[in-house]
């Protein structure tokens, strides 16, 4: 099961709105099938395995990473190729809380003789398939936050210097990380003052992530890296319909870009919460949010980060320099956010820092 999660996470940031699910088939002690999830979403794990593994799949057992889907979509149920293929036995470490599936599958493969066992890694699959779950569960997607800050926590220097504070290994990092999510999202200040491309880059000809930018006003350049590149990378930008003009949204999207309609809260900025919730609806399981910093704080304050990744150089600004989080409005130490670590190494020159929300 540990390998069909390493397997299932290279579908990660290629597979939504369906998870990334790993499968291996053994017989008789040996791996005869192997798959994941394909770019898009199908083919599905189990059919790429089941495919590899031929006619040695007959009275194997299969070990997947979530409940085999049970219902007809685009291609036809997993619970049915496994057992046309005479699997004996099925391994799996959650039950898919997707209403369609919702232990169906489980069912099907009993009902047909197959031994079903259940639970197993259910910990490690969980994390694995966290975009998914909470997707499927609260209708939003997963949200990771990287900051890449000086020791002292900024951003750029007083007078908006920023390239490069870290270096290049942690910015090679950064892009692996856009890889393995769904979409890539900015605040309009960021696309505004970066005129950033948001691209996946320096791993060759790979599926790339959604651009989001949340520009409650679409004030964002027209002839910039992100309008240019609209119709061949896709660009989605978060805004609310009543702060722009019908001709501004006309040429977002005569430009190829996807509209979001989000509502704005009393204040500056677009609610956070429906944000996500329109990325869910969309169909996003895993979104990377790289700034800046009024968008990250509101973030932060309602709660809906769910990993925190930073990068700290090994450079002081001072407090005249630019903070990586806006304002948070904290009276007491006990309001504060609170994230358990997962791991923390060099990278480069710098340091990574990973971070769960507490539970």
């Amino acid at each position: 099961m540990r390998h069909a999660l390493a397997l299932g996470a290279r579908g990660l940031g290629q597979t939504w709105p369906n998870p990334a699910v790993g499968c291996v088939i053994v017989k008789d002690n040996r791996i005869v099938g192997r798959g994941w999830t394909q770019p898009g979403g199908r083919p599905h794990a189990e059919v790429r395995a089941l495919a590899q593994a031929g006619a040695a799949a007959r009275g194997a057992t299969a070990y997947v990473t979530l409940e085999p889907c049970a219902h007809h979509g685009k291609t036809p149920p997993c619970a049915e190729a496994l057992i046309a293929a005479g699997v004996a036995r099925v391994v799996t470490a959650l039950q898919d809380p997707d209403p369609r599936v919702a232990g169906r599958g489980h069912d099907i493969l009993r009902a047909a003789g197959i031994h079903v066992t259940e639970h197993v890694e259910a910990r490690a699959a969980t994390e694995a398939h966290a975009g998914f779950l909470l997707r499927v569960s609260q209708g939003r997607p997963l949200l990771t936050l990287k900051l890449a800050s000086s020791f002292d926590g900024r951003i750029a220097t007083a007078t908006g210097e920023s390239r490069w504070i870290t270096g290049p290994a942690a910015r090679h990092h950064v892009h692996a990380l856009r890889h393995s999510h769904d979409a890539v999202l900015v605040g309009a200040g960021t696309a505004r003052a970066d005129d950033p491309m948001l691209t996946v880059r320096g791993f060759g000809p790979v599926r790339q992530p959604v651009r989001v930018v949340a520009a409650r006003r679409l004030d964002l350049a027209s002839d910039g890296q992100l309008a240019r590149s609209a119709r061949e990378v896709p660009l989605w930008l978060l805004h609310d319909p009543a702060q722009s003009s019908a001709a501004t949204q006309a040429r977002w999207q005569d430009l190829g870009a996807t509209l979001l309609s989000v509502p704005t809260l009393i204040g500056r900025h677009l609610d956070p919460a429906a944000m996500l919730a329109a990325l869910g609806a969309a169909g996003l399981t895993r979104v990377f949010c790289e700034g800046g910093g009024s968008l990250a704080a509101s973030l932060l304050s309602a709660g809906l980060v769910d990993e925190l990744i930073g990068f700290t150089a090994g450079v002081a600004l001072g407090a005249e320099g630019q903070p990586a989080l806006g304002a948070l409005g904290l009276d007491t130490l006990a309001s504060a956010p609170r994230f358990q670590l997962v791991e923390a190494r060099a990278i480069g020159g710098d340091i990574l820092h990973h971070w769960r929300r507490a539970t």
